[in-house]
């Protein structure tokens, strides 16, 4: 028995394939494209069922204009079609996930992983010619009517409430806007209008549920998504039918169609473009944690400018008590009967230090009197000094009964100062209740305006019923 080693079996499997498959034409779409620094191009090539791995080397690297593709310099060089052996030219080819492409080249095992691949020598785009000259000649027309205006494009609402979302009911992509949904925004009732978003009857489809959407009048905002695909696939977002659509709509509208590369026709009416599905729930909703963020940063100003607040009115409010403690009638007469201590204080230290100094000088003159004067002089000298003493006592009488009277003249100017002092006689204060202000005038009250009358033994609230 025969045991292969696996570099045995994979260069027999080599040489069968590349045998069988010298050169060979494989059509398909170009997916997992990826350009790495070595200008090397390497894609997967698939029909949907199976796919088929293929490297397209720097060396080999001209489209279908006998040029270099992209990523690569050089002239321009003759590009030899290996069927008819005629030279070719035409415009650059540029590739892109989800590009539909014919590809000539031949098979190839990579023995380090044992795979098989397509080694690309030429490759050109394959049904999408023709699409893509509509497409212009479509876009074209339909700036020429005004459905690309900016002045007609109404703004987005911010974190709606009400979404209509029109597009496969199955689909990837609303599985992925949903899913982006649920963790933005505060909650939001989110409505499908399903519809084709691919083939013949797409077009009229999508051009109903548009139209349903508007008609049905609830919605802040209309999102028109589809996953990626193909010009083909996505040709559907580019017919005049669903430009229409767009263009009346009533609502709103995000048109987030293909991937970010996808450029359609519906995205240029819209009035917003967004790059994918998930980028359109992205787009109305923040993420929470962002409102959250907004929410604490809002509480902690109003915290701050309701504390401002108060100070502010705290120190008016100081301001204007101390100012009607000092206008206080009560504070007045305070302040008057602590100035009338003071003098009165001051007119006693003034009659004792009179009383003193006359005092001390009739003594002086008495010892002075008594070393010069007989005994037959005391006699006449005690009159005089019986005569200055009620003298004294009389104008020291006098001087006090002025003061006492000056003092009952303030207490008296006083009393009248005191605002209740009327109601004594038979008067009464009336005060608005709606101001607290005192009524001097009929002008300040209206009909059906309360009052407050202030009388001596208490208080009765009235109402005005004529003027």
């Amino acid at each position: 028995m025969r045991i292969f080693s696996v570099s045995d079996i994979t260069r027999a499997v080599k040489d069968v394939l590349e045998a069988e498959f010298p050169f060979i034409w494989v059509k398909g779409q170009v997916t997992n494209l990826a350009r790495p620094a070595s200008g090397h191009v390497y894609f997967t090539l698939t029909d949907g069922d199976a796919g088929l791995s293929v490297v397209w080397f720097k060396g080999n690297q001209r489209g279908a204009s006998g040029e270099r593709a992209e990523g690569v310099t050089g002239d321009t060089a003759e590009k030899i079609n290996p069927l008819t052996g005629e030279v070719e030219s035409g415009e650059t080819i540029k590739l892109e996930d989800g590009m539909e492409i014919l590809c000539a080249g031949h098979m190839n095992v990579y023995p380090p992983r044992g795979a098989y691949q397509l080694i690309a020598e030429l490759i050109q785009e394959h049904g999408v010619g023709d699409l893509r000259l509509a497409f212009e000649a479509m876009k074209r027309k339909l700036a020429d009517k005004g459905y690309f205006s900016e002045d007609r494009k109404m703004e987005i609402p911010r974190s709606p409430s009400k979404v209509a979302v029109v597009t496969a009911p199955s689909g990837a992509a609303i599985m992925d806007f949903l899913r982006i949904a649920q963790g933005r925004g505060t909650g939001a009732e989110i409505r499908i209008y399903p519809t084709l978003v691919q083939g013949d009857k797409a077009p009229v489809q999508i051009a109903k549920a548009i139209d349903k959407v508007c008609e049905d009048g609830w919605a802040e905002v209309l999102v028109l998504i589809r996953g990626g695909g193909s010009l083909e696939d996505l040709w559907a977002f580019n017919t005049e039918s669903v430009a229409d659509a767009l263009f009346r709509s009533t609502v709103p509208v995000v048109c987030g169609v293909g991937h970010e590369v996808d450029i359609s026709i519906a995205d240029y009416v819209a009035d917003k473009r967004v790059a994918t599905p998930s980028h359109a729930a992205q787009e109305l909703w923040p993420r929470r944690e962002t409102l959250m963020q907004s929410v604490d940063e809002l509480e902690s100003k109003l915290v701050r400018s309701y504390k401002n607040f108060l100070e502010v009115r705290n120190s008016r409010l100081e301001t204007l008590r101390k100012g009607l403690t000092w206008l206080s009638p009560s504070q007045k007469i305070d302040r008057l009967l602590s100035s009338f201590s003071d003098e009165n204080l001051r007119l006693k230290r003034a009659a004792d230090l009179f009383t003193d100094r006359k005092s001390s000088e009739l003594e002086a003159l008495i010892y002075r009197l008594t070393g010069v004067l007989d005994e037959r002089h005391f006699e006449s000298i005690d009159r005089e000094i019986s005569h200055l003493y009620a003298m004294l006592e009389r104008n020291g009488k006098i001087f006090m009964d002025n003061k006492f009277s000056e003092f009952d003249n303030m207490a008296n100017s006083l009393r009248m100062l005191d605002p209740e002092m009327p109601l004594e006689r038979g008067y009464s204060l009336v005060t608005v209740e709606k101001s607290g202000t005192f009524l001097r005038s009929p002008d300040e009250v209206m009909n059906g305006d309360g009052l407050r009358v202030r009388v001596k033994s208490g208080e009765i609230r009235a109402k005005v019923v004529g003027k």
